[in-house]
């Protein structure tokens, strides 16, 4: 039995602060959940905690935009349709509703908080089309650059507040409980307070975690170096409920870099080609310029990326290449130019003109749909913590996320928590010394082994998967996490704790996928090719044990929610 840490090994702290409220994370979730609770809690000591610079995280990347039902043709309902065939039955249709009822009204109020958007030539906002998407209703910013822009408008609102505290370059390690098991603020270390090994602890009634995603665990992977599935780690340590972390999302379309030109360590950011592209008129071909999504579904390029995802892999199997192409040629030098201007100066720089040239891509890791469980109020099953973003799992991407939902999730979800809190739900505890550490010497894992980590990661539980290839997988996470086979002394430091957090979800990872025997979404087992609604129409829930353990079981999407109604 594999045995994971309940705490990380880490100095005690040197250092305190007191606050009415903790976000850790400072992409769309982290900044919009402070916005909105400065606005409901004005008298409020809110602290921001980013784990690098406050523009750091996955938000900055998000080239496509933020689906919302603002067109006339359009209708939340539509939206809501859409989401839900993207998830393949198991979306929580409750959350969903509440994604695209409230999504409008959200996205308006980011555009009057300063994020530029893109318009049209009627001052309305301009939008496009994305996989899945049967409306016209991403907005977007920059061409492709939205997400950049929506952090740029957050971050200035943040700064112009004088009441935020900020504490940047700080890596959260565990969660503070009080005598109930409520949260009760959250350790962390910042480099730079006082010396490296700057640990210190935040006091607060309310924990928001809004820390993304884990793409890291894998080799190839669109999500930036700082995400190593920090909070879902901490979640689990702190006896919280994770869900559906077997989908994982894969974008089909990372730009694919030739070797000479790659970066050298595993885990590297892969520059993503956006889905807008296809949107516009892109479609994916080989090397001899046959179209690979021809047949494969109705919507062809513009399928679900589960769907373009599992025909790209089949192709490249088949053919036995490592990277396909995404020929825009004929959207036109003028679209590709003016929609796309980030990527076209990205595949430049390495030799690639997508104005006269089919641009290589190959799937990479893009996006975790499932994560720290909550409610429709972004509550956990640890009373006083919260979750929002890619971290969390709402339940609103099923089995596989709609494009551009993601932002718009961050979005609703992080001002729905923030009148939670408002609403006095929270109540503030003394914090009690953490627990002992359990599992093998200082419960860290040899920062060393990274690069194996994520190519077990990717050969044994990425886009193809078995109970062989996951049983393997699971052999080597076991051995990692023990020193008495590579004999190495772990020093506890950075490298050392997102080494233990990418271990700790790699390991819940792969045996949520081991347990799930049916292909559904952007979970896809070789050995069982087959949807089977009659014995997994629901979802998968992972908890750490009180000696370390997994424990894992499986409840019906139609189950009663976590939360008491509020």
């Amino acid at each position: 039995m594999t045995v994971l840490p309940c705490r990380l090994g880490a100095p005690r702290p040197g250092w305190s602060l007191a606050a009415d409220l903790v976000v850790i994370g400072s992409g769309i979730a982290g900044l919009t959940a402070v916005l909105r609770a400065r606005r409901e809690l004005p008298a409020a000591r809110v602290l921001l905690v980013t784990k690098a610079s406050l523009d750091a995280g996955s938000t900055r990347w998000a080239q496509g935009g933020i689906a919302a039902a603002l067109a006339a043709e359009d209708s939340p309902t539509d939206h809501l349709t859409d989401t839900l065939i993207a998830g393949v039955g198991l979306c929580d249709e409750q959350a969903a509703q509440v994604l695209v009822d409230e999504g409008p009204a959200r996205v308006r109020e980011l555009a009057e908080l300063g994020a530029r958007f893109d318009l049209a030539a009627d001052g309305s906002f301009a939008l496009t089309r994305e996989g899945g998407h049967l409306r016209n209703r991403i907005i977007h910013a920059g061409g492709d650059a939205t997400g950049l822009e929506v952090e740029r408008a957050l971050i200035a609102a943040v700064r112009a507040d004088p009441s935020i505290e900020v504490i940047e370059n700080a890596l959260v390690l565990d969660l503070l409980l009080d005598a109930d098991g409520c949260a009760a603020g959250a350790t962390l270390h910042v480099l730079g307070e006082g010396s490296q090994d700057g640990v210190g602890a935040v006091t607060a009634p309310a924990v928001v975690l809004a820390t993304g995603g884990m793409g890291q665990i894998f080799a190839l992977t669109t999500n930036p170096g700082v995400s190593t599935g920090d909070g879902v780690a901490l979640a689990l340590r702190a006896g919280a409920v994770v869900a559906d972390l077997e989908f994982v999302q894969f974008h089909p379309t990372a730009l694919w870099l030739p070797p000479a030109d790659a970066t050298g360590r595993l885990g590297d950011q892969q520059p993503l080609v956006s889905e807008a592209m296809r949107g516009e008129g892109a479609v994916l071909v080989d090397a001899d310029g046959n179209r690979v999504m021809a047949g494969a579904h109705p919507l062809a390029d513009l399928a679900p990326r589960d769907i373009v995802t599992k025909q790209m892999s089949r192709v490249m199997a088949a053919r036995g290449v490592d990277h396909l192409f995404l020929d825009a040629r004929g959207i036109g030098a003028a679209t590709i130019e003016h929609r796309f201007p980030s990527i076209t100066a990205r595949c430049r720089s390495i030799g690639v003109d997508p104005v006269t040239m089919p641009i290589p891509v190959a799937p990479a890791a893009h996006y975790a749909s499932g994560g720290v469980r909550t409610d429709l109020w972004g509550r956990t099953t640890v009373p006083g913590l919260y979750a929002c973003g890619e971290v969390a799992c709402t339940g609103v991407h099923g089995a596989n996320r709609l494009a551009s939902n993601s932002l718009l999730e961050g979005l609703v979800f992080a001002a729905r928590i923030a009148e939670h809190i408002a609403g006095g739900a929270t109540r503030r505890g003394d914090a009690v010394p953490a627990a002992p550490i359990v599992g093998r010497g200082s419960g860290l894992t040899d920062p060393a082994e990274r690069s194996e980590l994520a190519r077990a990661m990717t050969d044994g539980a990425g886009v193809l998967r078995s109970a062989d290839s996951l049983r393997a997988t699971a052999k080597v996470l076991a051995g990692l996490g023990d020193l008495r086979v590579s004999g190495a002394t772990v020093t506890a430091g950075p490298p050392a704790w997102e080494m233990t957090n990418l271990r700790t979800v790699a390991t819940a990872l792969v045996a949520a996928a081991a347990v799930r025997t049916e292909t559904r979404g952007s979970h896809w087992r070789e050995d069982f090719g087959e949807r089977d609604d009659e014995h997994w129409l629901g979802r998968v829930l992972t908890r750490l044990g009180p000696e370390g353990e997994l424990v894992i079981d499986v409840e019906p999407i139609h189950a009663a929610p976590i939360g008491a109604a509020s």
